[in-house]
């Protein structure tokens, strides 16, 4: 099979006229669709049940993006079911032919970009730009892995020759598995969790966020269009704790790929550790788990480029980025010409209905602004509240950029995931001292370090302890197959999806001797 090298989609930024007008008639499209409805994608057929999830535009709550129907264990059970039923010819494809069908829902991904991007704007509250960045980065796993499973394909193992034997080793797939995928980038995470396994031969049940099954219950439409035969992929839209324990706690579960909270992530990590009646295999766990990133300014930073990298790190996508910058290190001698760019930058930033193209849209949802408005309470006993601090008026769930100043390390706000647009901002002698706050935290996702003083960035390189760090930049939005992504500590096991290991952790490796 002769594939292109990978490339990475462009991001649509859309300054030209044109690309303006696409995305005004794809709102115009999506819009004009609202209410719609899609079942369960069950063994390769859209399945009904008598319960519907609503997905609701966050922008204005009144308004029904679509609906799904609602899975129960009954319909978890059958998707399982179908799952193992279609691995037993899955894994022996050629894997030519499994990337092929990765590569053409790739295609079909392509052609159906705007609609899509404008299902983001309405579903979950992403801007233009924001959106556009999402469906890229989900092409983008699709084509990447899809060239990383060759790597793969029988036989692929160097051995050591022996004399009298032929030796050799293999990698095969482990079966059929779990993804539970968040609902902060629900078509790019969703599609990378599912087609990393798939590529190599695995089945999968994929369970979305119920914030965000319209969006995916599309991603379904396209790998049913693409060809994937029945069982390989299954919708399982349903609540949590319901159809997502009782797969995860099932024996026949080979393994569990989950990206989302800390609380349910360490729960799922235990209960898959017990051993279920009739379970013949130890079950493999993959766990993203989100991080309190930070972005270190040092005296000698450009502190103009400081400026924009913090805003679009703390901002975009209105803070709900595991990536996110929520905690801001600078030294005494940076604090107050940076804080002084910082906040009058922050003031000029838009806050309105996604589909109007803000800086920012609304949150995701009433309970993710309630959350975040109760840690701004929180914050006001502990910081000098210096920006916003409020919802904002409006039917949609708009919450104000928000700074706290003289926050100290240990405070909740700088400790506690928020998951909102809420920036903690923490003075700090020095560069040293800058460091042993931005480690003093359970995670290590991402960070990031503004400075011109090579000593500080090669110091950073070695001792800032993240999966993901980033110098003179911004610390989001990781590109497929060129910053592999994922964490340290309670940031989760670090796959570092998007990069050249991440389809191994679906694969086991068989050897085998034959004597002559």
């Amino acid at each position: 099979m002769t594939v292109e090298p990978f490339r990475n989609q462009p991001i649509e930024t859309f300054g030209t006229e044109e690309a303006r007008r696409e995305m005004k008639e794809a709102l115009k499209r999506v819009r004009a669709e609202f209410g719609r409805h899609w079942g369960l994608y069950l063994d390769g057929a859209w399945v009904d049940t008598g319960e519907r999830i609503l997905s609701l535009n966050p922008s204005a709550p009144s308004e029904v993006v679509g609906s799904t129907a609602k899975a129960t264990r009954a319909e978890a059970e059958a998707a399982l079911e179908a799952a193992w039923r279609a691995f037993r010819t899955w894994k022996d494809w050629p894997q030519e032919d499994r990337s092929r069908l990765l590569l053409k829902a790739a295609a079909l991904m392509k052609r159906r970009r705007r609609e899509l991007e404008a299902t983001l704007v309405y579903e979950i509250g992403k801007n233009w730009t924001e959106a556009s960045a999402e469906v890229a980065e989900a092409i983008d796993f699709l084509e990447y892995y899809a060239r990383q499973a060759l790597k793969y394909k029988y036989p692929s193992v160097e051995v050591v020759p022996f004399p009298g034997e032929d030796n050799e080793s293999f990698y095969i797939p482990l079966g059929a598995g779990v993804v539970i995928a968040p609902w902060n980038f629900p078509i790019a995470i969703f599609t990378g969790m599912i087609a990393g396994p798939v590529a190599v031969g695995n089945t999968v049940v994929a369970k979305p966020a119920e914030d965000t099954v319209v969006i995916a219950a599309k991603v379904f439409e396209i790998f049913h269009e693409a060809g994937f035969p029945p069982g390989v992929v299954n919708f399982l839209p349903g609540e949590g704790r319901e159809v997502g324990a009782y797969l995860v706690e099932h024996p026949q579960t080979r393994f569990i790929n989950f990206t989302g909270s800390l609380e349910v992530g360490l729960w799922i990590h235990q209960a898959a550790a017990r051993l279920a009646p009739g379970q013949k295999w130890i079950k493999r766990v993959f766990l993203e788990l989100g991080g309190k990133d930070a972005i270190i300014v040092d005296e000698t930073a450009d502190l103009d480029a400081a400026t924009e990298g913090i805003l679009i790190s703390a901002y975009g996508f209105q803070g709900q980025k595991c990536s996110a910058a929520s905690r801001l290190i600078v030294t005494e001698k940076a604090f107050e010409p940076l804080m002084e760019r910082l906040l009058e930058r922050a003031r000029k930033l838009v806050v309105g209905p996604a589909e109007e193209n803000p800086d920012l849209g609304p949150v995701a949802s009433k309970a993710q602004e309630e959350k975040i408005l109760s840690y701004i309470e929180i914050g006001k006993g502990e910081g000098q509240l210096v920006l916003g601090g409020k919802r904002l008026e409006g039917e949609g769930y708009f919450i104000a950029p928000t700074v706290f100043t003289e926050v100290p390390p240990t405070a909740k706000i700088a400790q506690e995931e928020i998951f909102g647009p809420v920036l903690s901002v923490i003075r700090v002698r020095d560069f040293g001292e800058a460091l042993e706050v931005a480690n003093n935290t359970v995670y290590g996702l991402t960070g990031g370090v503004y400075s011109r003083k090579r000593e500080h960035l090669e110091r950073a390189r070695r001792e800032f302890h993240v999966g993901n760090l980033y110098f003179n930049r911004k610390i989001t939005g990781a590109l497929v197959g060129v910053q592999p992504f994922g964490g340290f500590n309670l940031s989760g096991t670090d796959t570092k999806a998007g990069g050249p290991d991440y389809l191994l952790h679906f694969l086991q490796m068989k050897t085998v001797a034959e004597r002559f």
